[in-house]
């Protein structure tokens, strides 16, 4: 098969491949692309080894959820640009659907069980980000200048916090690392990226993503549009991830619950309970747009929040495709790369400090609960899904 032109398939067929990931796909991003791999590439041949490798690391070098660009590109080939809207449509609907189902619950689940469920989902939000970090910090922040990058930016990020300040940072890890971090080169030729996207077609999405990034806030501001305002920091959130789904957390606290949009408590748990769902990460996206209560929320809040925090991922994927090839062979560009995820490992631990802990742990047993549901994520190797609801069960059941 000629990999330069991939083999076109039905639309239908793309949304009910990725509708079984996002009703099976459990375990976070990583799983996330076994479970790719083995159906895309091994049973349905869709893709093959070499081409699924080069979008893999196309996603991984871009900000935003990397299994859900993964999978947009792999739509994108199937069945061109309705194909990548398939694919995110069918993979992200069933996580989305149960995080603004619970939004409109978290009252109802209140009443009945007062705050012990909201407590267990803390605390196993804590563990899940703990065990984040670490895994992170053994991945990203290795060596000393990298480890000294992650540090300062844990210190710098717990004493000036905000928005301004995480991207400040993630600039300056970007300057830091393009200037002296040295990252090897592919170490063999790869397949050429997919031919799916025309120059005009990637210059139009690139010019688009920096026009919303740029224009959304000053829009929302001309207009006096909450929903646009809502829309802007979705859509800055979506476009400055990078290290993986778990550093939406940081990015999104200090836009919505620094504004008093939401309370620390109701957002911890909604992300808390993201973990025990197949499927993205981002769409705790829903359950914040559709319970935060400043602007319009409910299902239209959540559908506002999906589509801004994901769209930026669609658009760069269509934009850097084309460029892939040269790109990932400068010594530049990987360089700040590296420079950016060292500098997401202290962003994300200082997100672990606060909020995450100094909402979940309010008394020393809650450190033992934090501790118990670590063990249970890396030393048991249970499911985040089953952490979740045993501790959310347990603390509802056994009131504080």
């Amino acid at each position: 098969m000629d990999e330069t032109q991939p083999k076109r398939g039905p639309l239908w067929e793309v949304f009910l491949a990725f509708f079984h990931q996002g009703l099976t796909a459990f375990g976070g991003p990583v799983a996330h692309i076994g479970y790719f791999r083995k159906e895309f590439v091994e049973r349905r041949g869709w893709v093959s080894e070499a081409v699924f490798a080069d979008l893999l690391a196309l996603c991984q070098f871009l900000p935003g959820p990397a299994s859900s660009q993964l999978g947009m590109a792999i739509g994108l080939r199937r069945a061109g640009l309705a194909g990548a809207l398939a694919a995110w449509v069918g993979f992200t609907l069933p996580a989305a659907t149960a995080m603004v189902l619970l939004a409109y619950a978290t009252p109802v689940l209140n009443s009945a069980w007062g705050q012990g469920w909201l407590h267990g989902l803390k605390i196993a939000a804590a563990a899940v980000v703990l065990q984040a970090v670490v895994a992170m910090a053994r991945s990203l922040a290795v060596g000393p200048i990298r480890a000294g990058m992650a540090i300062g930016a844990t210190g710098g990020l717990i004493l000036a916090q905000g928005p301004v300040a995480q991207i400040c940072a993630l600039l300056a890890g970007a300057a830091f690392g393009a200037a002296f971090l040295k990252e090897p080169p592919p170490q063999a030729p790869e397949a050429a990226s997919a031919n799916s996207v025309s120059l005009r077609g990637a210059a139009a999405a690139i010019a688009v993503f920096a026009f919303l990034l740029a224009g959304l806030p000053f829009l929302a501001q001309l207009l006096q549009s909450p929903t646009l305002g809502l829309a802007s920091i979705f859509y800055r959130t979506g476009a400055l991830v990078f290290g993986g789904g778990h550093v939406v957390l940081p990015l999104l606290e200090g836009e919505v619950v620094g504004r008093g949009w939401l309370d620390a408590d109701t957002f911890l748990a909604g992300y808390g309970a993201v973990q025990a769902l197949p499927g993205p990460l981002f769409s705790f996206a829903g359950f914040v747009g559709a319970a935060q209560g400043v602007v319009p929320g409910g299902w239209a809040g959540g559908l506002v929040a999906l589509v801004a925090i994901f769209l930026p991922s669609l658009l760069l994927v269509l934009g850097v495709l084309p460029f892939w090839d040269d790109l990932r062979g400068r010594p530049g560009a990987r360089g700040a790369l590296a420079g950016v995820n060292a500098v997401v490992v202290g962003l994300l631990a200082a997100a672990l400090w606060d909020p995450v802990l100094t909402s979940a742990v309010g008394r020393p047993s809650d450190w033992a609960l934090v501790a118990a549901a670590f063990i249970f994520l890396t030393v048991a190797k249970l499911p985040p899904w089953l952490v979740v609801v045993g501790f959310a069960a347990a603390t509802g059941l056994w009131p504080r």
